[in-house]
């Protein structure tokens, strides 16, 4: 693949070449036009290979965006344009731990994989860590059902990163349910082996916290809904967060970018 420098711009094939962009990157790239056709790489034994690949993306891409599902009420302000991308990277390498099915069916189970996911920053460029330094602690239920952010009083003005302009803060405890997932060999897809809990998720905020004030002891409690049961195939995300505001008369007014979120648990 060749990335255009000049200053022409175009989409679409011309000689042979074809002219695309890809979403997250900057510039204009370039690649050779033709390849096989659909047909054959459904049914040439040539590719089959290339079925058993396709095969488990798909089912990366389905537990990835599970994910991005389960915590859409908060993750456009804290991602990047590749998170879906490297989610998708993370389920492939779970996918790739299990040596119990045949290629091309292999599960992606994330109950017996948690760490591939902890430790996840939903931007990449951006560290919680880089902007959050305070003590604190998480706790979840036996139920696994609820989880608890605490952070003892701290100074701001020492313990946070700040972005020019803001004046206020939020912290954030959030918890998703994402289920593993298996190969239906009646349907041809990939499924997620709990979906009645895959997710379910909860997402609780601080108060606004003046960024040139001592805060006081803060806890904030996440609960699932509905008193679900959890099962042995389901993991729960624990992601904990912050983001700025600038406050102006009684509004506080949500920066549109320098928040963080990160997964710093799964149990």
């Amino acid at each position: 693949m060749a990335r255009q420098t000049g200053l022409v711009k175009y989409n679409g094939t011309m000689g042979g070449i074809r002219h695309f962009k890809i979403k997250g990157l900057p510039g204009d790239f370039a690649g050779m036009a033709g390849g096989p056709s659909a047909e054959q790489i459904n049914n040439d034994p040539v590719f089959i290979r290339t079925r058993e690949n396709m095969n488990e993306f798909g089912g990366s891409a389905a537990a990835a965006k599970s994910v991005r599902v389960a915590l859409s009420q908060i993750i456009k302000q804290f991602s990047d344009p590749r998170l879906t991308g490297r989610l998708t990277a993370i389920m492939k390498q779970i996918n790739l731990e299990d040596q119990t099915e045949a290629r091309g069916k292999r599960a992606i189970e994330i109950s017996t994989q948690r760490q591939y996911l902890t430790g996840l920053e939903f931007d990449a460029n951006l560290s919680l860590s880089g902007l959050f330094n305070a003590p604190y602690s998480l706790s979840n239920t036996v139920a696994r059902d609820s989880a608890t952010f605490t952070i003892p009083a701290f100074n701001p003005a020492n313990l946070v990163n700040a972005p020019a302009g803001s004046t206020h803060f939020r912290l954030l405890n959030a918890i998703a349910v994402v289920s593993d997932w298996v190969y239906n060999d009646t349907t041809g897809n990939y499924e997620p082996t709990d979906t009645a809990l895959n997710e379910i998720a909860d997402v609780q905020y601080s108060g606004y916290l003046d960024l040139n004030a001592v805060t006081a002891l803060t806890t904030i409690t996440t609960t699932l809904p509905g008193s679900p049961t959890m099962t042995a195939t389901v993991s729960v995300l624990n992601c904990v967060g912050i983001e700025f505001y600038q406050q102006v008369g009684s509004n506080y007014y949500l920066f549109s970018s320098g928040n963080a979120l990160r997964v710093d648990e799964v149990f």
